[in-house]
């Protein structure tokens, strides 16, 4: 199972990124994927899920309306388009899913600062 994690950066408080997590080693149409982020002396943080179809999604309270978790099975990726960041925001940001045990990819950075 591999996971890899891009589009983090830098950015300007109210700007947006979007990142992708592209998958390998499974079959990703079956699994729910979610994003997590882990901030600077902060414990890692749930963001955001989205069932195997897409036809779900959950988001944490500090980023709905702002935040937008999809994927495209024929491309075994998920995204998430982060709009409206906060400084709050910066983290590492962390895709995974679950399969008999928590498998998470590297992490991709995201900096919002002036």
């Amino acid at each position: 199972v591999q996971l890899v994690e891009s589009g983090g950066g830098l950015v300007q408080p109210g700007g947006s990124l979007r990142l992708s997590c592209a998958v390998s080693g499974f079959t990703f149409s079956f699994y729910r994927m979610s994003w997590y982020r882990q901030a600077p002396g902060k414990e890692r943080e749930w963001v955001a899920t989205i069932t195997p179809a897409g036809g779900s999604t959950n988001y944490a309270d500090s980023v709905k309306g702002r935040f937008t978790i999809s994927r495209d099975n024929a491309k075994n990726t998920v995204y998430l388009q982060m709009n409206t960041l906060k400084p709050e925001d910066t983290a590492v940001y962390y895709c995974t899913v679950y399969i008999t045990r928590r498998y998470w990819g590297q992490g991709t950075q995201v900096t919002v600062s002036l």
